[in-house]
């Protein structure tokens, strides 16, 4: 392939975001000397896209030479502060800050040119915006945007519009970042930005929903993310963090299965040259193995999570609580509040107030509880009030007050529920029959338990079932032949000749967990037929 053919083909793989063939044509152009500065640019960014670090920084640093040799100073500065921004993605400072002082230089030995240019002010916003000082970013980020605006640089302006609205959610003000953060989406699904800058606006984007607890963003924004990655099957380049996002939605709704594949997934990605991707793989197979009630393999996975540099909590921290380590708990998540941003320690919360309930200190829980009602004020997000009656419902059952406790937990689950959250929906009908036994309501009680019970059976949520099981021993009434009342409600109704079909109806079941408690019906029994069973069950007595 002569020189020109393989430049046509490399720029048209490159535009048409086929990034390996993209790298193919690209390469074969300058080793041609064919390639121009520009296409350099490009091969850096595809290789950095397929997961090939050292040599986008080969070509990049190349990349940079050839436009101070074409006299692009845009184009020079541009290259350097990616150079330190690649650097800094994978915890290299030293060289980041080297690239970055390099384009400073660039710019000072350059009077005529102009007084700033915008990509300059990303690393010290970014710096700002991690040590928690989110005025100084914010500011830093509208100056980044008025430049970009001058220079008509969608992806400079999408950066630093990005920041401003993380920053504004750092301040308090998540409804105006969170409607900005949507702004920079609609330029980065409309195409209008180059590869790399939408990548981390994807991902940015859907810490931000997590921080502030907007599930439904977060669902919209994750299958945006997941149609983009899947039109580019051979990057590599956030494609880790796509699948640990996936991850976490999958587990919030009771898919743990696919929570752990897509996890499983995320940490090969990573693995493959998406680093940021590890963290949340290794962290969301951690939380699966945990709700499960596997410790073992949990606290392998969370382990792996802190290998990354963060900290996997409040997960950590609530295993430890599992296995009965109360102080090892309560130590942990209060550490861990205090090292983090306020956006971040927010996720941290509802963990703190469990935990601070188990070492019995209900003034701590109860102020915890209200700093999350007094966050829901300024962002009433509805993920975030049901977290805020969940956990006020906990703390008014340790004050006494049973009453109100039901009611806030009745109210939670409604909430979980209508966001279609099993997991939480059942501990919050746990903490309602804890509630009805406290006002010596023993059926509601009953009734509330057994909800719970089927729900984490049904999702192999091990820890929780054995929680609900040893509650569930001291409330039933007692039935013949060990059948709980549920089984012995089944059982009354395979005697009156119904299916299991008009059974789950009647009970509000799903046909599945109606075919588990015949299962368990026939084992306790001894009998392997529905006619065998019923008339064991009209000879106990069980049926009229």
């Amino acid at each position: 392939m002569d020189a020109p053919t393989a430049l046509d083909r490399g720029r048209t793989a490159y535009s048409e975001h086929r990034w390996t063939d993209a790298i193919n044509g690209l390469d074969a152009a300058d080793r041609a000397t064919a390639a121009t500065a520009l296409d350099l640019e490009q091969l850096a960014t595809a290789a950095l896209l397929v997961g090939r670090f050292e040599e986008s920084v080969a070509w990049r640093t190349r990349a940079h030479e050839a436009f101070i040799a074409e006299r692009d100073l845009d184009g020079a500065i541009r290259s350097a502060v990616w150079l330190g921004m690649e650097f800094m993605y994978v915890g290299n400072l030293a060289q980041a800050g080297g690239w970055f002082a390099r384009a400073q230089r660039l710019l000072d030995e350059h009077p005529d040119g102009r007084p700033d240019h915008g990509f300059l002010f990303i690393p010290e916003a970014l710096a700002s915006l991690y040590r928690g000082d989110a005025e100084d970013a914010a500011a830093l980020f509208a100056r980044t945007s008025e430049l970009a605006r001058v220079a008509q640089d969608a992806d400079l302006l999408a950066l630093g519009q990005m920041g401003l609205g993380e920053s504004e959610i750092m301040l308090g003000r998540a409804a105006e970042g969170l409607a900005r953060l949507d702004e920079v989406m609609v330029a980065v699904t409309a195409g209008e930005l180059s590869p790399i800058p939408s990548g981390i606006v994807y991902c940015e984007v859907l810490q931000c929903c997590r921080r502030t607890f907007d599930v439904r963003r977060a669902h919209e924004w994750t299958r945006a993310l997941d149609r983009w990655c899947a039109e580019q099957p051979d990057m590599v380049a956030f494609s880790g963090q796509c699948h640990a996002h996936r991850a976490e939605l999958f587990l919030l709704h009771g898919a743990w299965a696919d929570a752990l594949a897509a996890a499983e997934e995320a940490r090969q990605r990573s693995e493959l040259g998406d680093p940021n991707g590890m963290f949340g793989a290794c962290y969301q197979i951690g939380e699966v193995h945990r709700l499960r009630g596997e410790p073992d393999a949990a606290a392998s996975s969370f382990e792996q999570a802190a290998r990354t540099g963060f900290e996997p909590q409040p997960g950590l921290a609530l295993l430890r609580l599992a296995q009965a380590e109360v102080d090892v708990a309560r130590a942990m998540v209060l550490a861990a509040a205090e090292r983090l941003d306020p956006a971040e320690r927010r996720w941290l919360l509802p963990a703190t107030v469990e935990i601070q309930l188990a070492a019995g200190d209900v003034a701590a829980a109860r102020a915890v509880a209200d700093e999350l009602r007094e966050l829901s004020r300024s962002s009433p997000m509805p993920m975030l009030l049901a977290v805020v009656e969940q956990a006020d419902a906990a703390v008014r059952l340790a004050e006494g007050d049973a009453r109100g406790a039901l009611t806030a937990s009745r109210r939670a689950w409604a909430r979980w529920r209508d966001l279609d959250v099993p997991y939480e929906a059942a501990r919050c009908r746990l903490t309602a029959a804890r509630a009805c036994r406290a006002l010596d309501d023993e059926a509601s009680a009953a009734m509330e338990l057994d909800a719970a019970r089927v729900v984490f059976s049904d999702l192999g949520a091990g820890q929780a079932l054995a929680a609900a099981e040893a509650e569930w021993s001291t409330v039933s009434t007692p039935q013949p032949g060990g059948l709980s009342d549920r089984e012995a409600e089944v059982l009354r109704l395979v005697a009156a000749g119904e299916t299991n079909r008009e059974i789950a109806s009647d009970l509000f079941l799903s046909e599945k967990t109606v075919e588990r408690h015949l299962s368990n019906i026939f084992g306790k029994l001894g009998v392997s037929s529905r006619s065998a069973a019923t008339a064991w069950a009209f000879r106990q007595g069980v049926a009229d």
